[in-house]
């Protein structure tokens, strides 16, 4: 009788994960802005991070999108573009302190 061997998934590295790793460096660069009483400036990287991981959902393949890829690749693609613009509209709209 043959043996069988049972087939275990490749596991992926940490480093395979890249597209979002850089895009809560920017995410963690804006909460530290923020923090720093810079908001307007804190929105705008936050904004900047979420467009990113829109163009990187847009140009990866789902191999290469890791974590990006969380749905559909339409639906991504809007939900990830609407976020950011809003996210830079609201970040020019909201006045600044006085």
């Amino acid at each position: 009788m043959a043996q069988v061997h049972q087939l275990r998934p490749r596991r992926r590295r940490w480093w395979h994960e890249w597209p979002i790793i850089i895009v809560l460096a920017g995410v963690a660069a804006a909460l530290i802005v923020v923090a720093l009483d810079r908001f307007r400036l804190g929105s705008l990287i936050l904004a900047a991070s979420v467009l990113l991981a829109f163009a990187l959902r847009l140009v990866l393949p789902k191999s290469q999108a890791g974590m990006l890829a969380v749905r559909s690749r339409t639906t991504d693609l809007i939900v990830l573009g609407g976020l950011g613009a809003t996210l830079a509209v609201f970040a020019f709209w909201v006045p600044p302190p006085p």
